[in-house]
């Protein structure tokens, strides 16, 4: 009887034990679950709600970087001043220090600001111009100017920030639309221009507007010569400017176009003669001028220059050969009408003679 109950106390013993060992495994297993819940929770990336931090090596792409990412981007611009020539610019220390201390990085390109690409780290964004058109070292650096460009940047602007700050895609495509409503006007712009001045060319102190005046319908008439030496930063020699001079003389070109941030002794040669030979001038400069507040408004306002440019100047050549036909006109009514006089004299002399003599006295 005594080992029945044994057995019984032991058996119960064992069955406490077994529930106190599943009870605690139980109470582990739960805390593990709590605790790996809460790890995740800890590495799922949280959405930026800050702006997004942009810098720009030029203003021109500062201001197109500002007019897709709007109130969501931070934007600075290293170079924005029109009284440098961009080509010879060196950033500074603090330069260095924004673009390196950047979340997206916005560039030129094509050598022409190779600076601001220099040593950025990998988890910082770039958007270049020349990698959106796959332009080179040795092209036309000027890309601001040209459609093509202008629009491949707006759209992988728009698709980087979107990366960066998912919940505001639909916003930064709304400012994306928004551009490209005003961009529409621009080539609406040009196309106008193109349709109406058929045959127009042009020559430049440097290759600045080469895609907008080709978008334009312009054809460039600037010497080879000169040309090569403007693209390499050397010196014209007397034989190129020699043969520029004649073609502005010899009315070659219907405008001269000058880089206000690229001169020399030759430019200024140049725009003094174009003066003197009555050849328009348009001075355009490389950074987007103080007082524009976006890039497509400033490239407009230089269409709407060259166009008023010229319909100023179809205006002045109608009204020369107006004043040079009523000035026909009259010389032909003043020919007619000593004609007339002529022909009056002629008949009163031939009358005179004809008439019949008094008889003489006898």
């Amino acid at each position: 009887m005594r080992l029945h109950k044994r057995s019984l106390l032991r058996a119960f013993a064992a069955g406490i034990a077994l529930c106190v060992a599943f009870g605690t495994a139980a109470c582990s297993g739960g805390s593990t679950s709590q605790e790996n819940d809460a790890s995740a929770d800890s590495e799922t990336p949280t959405e930026q709600i800050t702006p997004i931090e942009v810098v720009a090596s030029v203003n021109q792409w500062g201001s197109l970087a500002e007019q897709i990412g709007g109130v969501h981007v931070k934007v600075t611009s290293v170079l924005s001043s029109t009284d440098v020539n961009a080509h010879d610019f060196e950033p500074k220390t603090d330069d260095i220090d924004k673009l390196q201390q950047a979340q997206v990085v916005v560039s030129n390109g094509a050598g022409y600001d190779t600076w601001a690409t220099k040593n950025l780290s990998k988890t910082m964004v770039s958007v270049s111009a020349a990698q959106m058109v796959g332009a080179v070292e040795g092209d036309n650096p000027h890309l601001w100017f040209s459609s093509d460009a202008r629009n491949a940047m707006a759209k992988e602007l728009a698709d980087t920030y979107s990366r960066i700050m998912p919940a505001q895609k639909k916003y930064f495509n709304n400012k994306l639309t928004a551009w490209n409503r005003r961009e529409k006007k621009i080539e609406k712009d040009m196309k106008a221009f193109s349709d109406s001045h058929k045959n127009v060319s042009y020559a430049a102190t440097e290759p600045v507007a080469y895609y907008l005046l080709s978008d334009m319908g312009f054809t460039d008439n600037t010497p080879e010569g000169y040309l090569q030496s403007s693209s390499t930063n050397s010196e014209p020699t007397p034989t190129d400017l020699q043969e520029f001079q004649e073609l502005l003389e010899k009315h070659k070109v219907e405008v001269l176009i000058n880089d206000t941030q690229s001169t020399s002794d030759a430019t200024n040669t140049l725009t003094g003669i174009a003066y003197k030979s009555d050849v328009p001038v348009l001075d355009i400069s490389e950074q987007m001028p103080s007082d524009y507040t976006s890039l497509t408004s400033w490239i407009r306002a230089l269409i709407l220059s060259l166009t008023d440019m010229f319909d100023e100047q179809f205006d002045a050549d109608d009204q020369d050969a107006t004043s040079s036909d009523s000035t026909s006109e009259n010389a032909d009514s003043l020919e007619s009408t000593a004609d007339s006089s002529t022909q009056d004299n002629d008949q009163t002399t031939n009358g005179s003679n004809d008439a019949p003599q008094p008889n003489p006295v006898k």
